[in-house]
């Protein structure tokens, strides 16, 4: 089982605010709503950065999960830092959500 994300310290996220490092501010939000929406129900995908399991239910093991939000780093970005909501982001295509527990609505924003 891959090592899970951990959020960066106020001064590490900065400077990678700073920088542009979408990399590092991808792994940083999904660390975030990984501590946020404890779970293993729904997989959020930001490829090719990474991936994390969240919000409680039904947890998955083996497999494509029951639930999946896909969607680019952009994206991402801006529903974490409320740039964009989450029923804006659907309405565009922006997000690929599939399965019942693929609102992620009542935890973003996330800063």
């Amino acid at each position: 089982m891959p090592a899970r994300l951990r959020a960066l310290d106020p001064e590490a996220l900065r400077a990678a605010q700073e920088a542009g490092d979408t990399r590092a501010l991808v792994k940083h939000y999904l660390a975030v709503l990984e501590t946020r929406a404890p779970g293993r129900s729904v997989e959020v995908r930001v490829p090719p950065y990474a991936a994390v399991q969240c919000v409680d239910g039904v947890r998955h093991t083996r497999g494509t999960p029951p639930a999946v939000v896909e969607t680019d780093a952009a994206t991402f970005l801006a529903l974490a830092t409320g740039g964009l909501s989450w029923a804006e982001a659907l309405a565009d295509g922006a997000i690929n959500a599939s399965g019942e527990r693929a609102d992620l609505a009542p935890w973003l924003p996330l800063t």
